[in-house]
């Protein structure tokens, strides 16, 4: 059985806190695992979580500030410890490889792991396979920063009553998929499109082209809401978003689900974060991430 969904590692921006640790999100998507920003402590975290290095195929890092980062160490020391017997892939800001490489080998270890580097220095297409496209849109922040995208590709959803109604059941079902038509009866004539699901991934960031870009039309959008907005200025400044500004952009992108993560210290009532994404006019499914939680991708539309 396929499982879809988000297993929130750590939440906390800058620093960690007594109740929530360094960044680290994996996304489940069927058979593949993907983990986004592993930072500090990101390795005890999948142990809480339930998470093994054997389910990682890529890491994805936004940035290179240490809490998006100072865990890929442990976490790369660990798929090799464990002889994860497939291939695993990192993406990462190319003009970052400097401190990728000093993270990759910070210790001595024996390197048993297929680890193929695969940065990222533009807007576009990083890989494809037939589970997802993923894509990667450049943010705004004070050291170069990435968000990522997964985009199934398009199906069709097969309707009962119009294949009852044309005699189409059991095998003969597969093979009109297949084969795009059967018997006189085409796949468009018993069917109709069904949207991929789409994934984003958002993390330090001004408002900027990007951020809409990667947001648009997504099912589960998961983006940082570092400050509140009555500290904006500060926001701007250090190249972050608040509450009400990552909400507005999920009700204009039409984003079903909307997880708020990375949260400033300076905080203590995370229901305030909702409070204010639901002020700015957001009125889909929201979602104000804790360490361990699990979010499940909204099923197709």
């Amino acid at each position: 059985m396929s499982v879809r969904e988000l297993v929130v590692l750590g939440t906390a921006s800058q620093v960690p806190t007594r109740h929530r640790n360094h960044n680290g999100y994996l996304l489940r998507w069927d058979s593949e695992g993907i983990l986004f920003d592993p930072g500090e402590g990101t390795q005890r975290q999948m142990l809480r979580a339930g998470v093994a290095a054997h389910d990682l195929n890529r890491i994805c890092v936004t940035h290179f500030h240490g809490d998006h980062s100072l865990g890929l160490a442990g976490v790369i020391q660990r798929i090799n410890l464990d002889r994860v017997p497939h291939e695993v892939t990192a993406h990462y800001p190319r003009s970052g490889q400097r401190f990728f490489d000093r993270l990759r080998y910070a210790t001595a270890y024996r390197e048993t792991v297929a680890l193929t580097e695969a940065p990222v220095d533009t807007d576009g297409v990083l890989a494809r396979t037939p589970a997802y496209t993923l894509g990667a849109h450049r943010l705004s922040h004070p050291v170069e920063s990435y968000g990522y995208r997964l985009t199934e590709p398009d199906g069709r959803r097969m309707l009962p009553d119009r294949l009852a109604a044309h005699g189409i059941e059991g095998p003969d079902v597969g093979r009109l998929q297949r084969e795009g038509a059967l018997n006189g009866v085409t796949l468009d004539e018993v069917s109709e499109p069904r949207p991929g699901q789409r994934f984003a991934f958002v993390m330090d960031t001004r408002l900027c082209d990007g951020v809409f870009a990667l947001a648009e039309g997504c099912d589960l959008l998961v983006i940082e809401s570092t400050f509140l907005d009555e500290d904006e200025t500060l926001a701007v400044e250090h190249g972050h978003l608040t509450a009400g500004q990552a909400a507005r952009v999920a009700r204009d992108a039409g984003v079903r689900h909307l997880v708020l993560t990375h949260f400033s210290q300076r905080y203590s009532d995370p229901e305030e974060f909702e409070r204010q994404a639901r002020a700015a006019g957001y009125e889909g499914e929201l979602t104000v991430a804790r360490d361990l939680l699990r979010v499940p991708v909204p099923k197709r539309r």
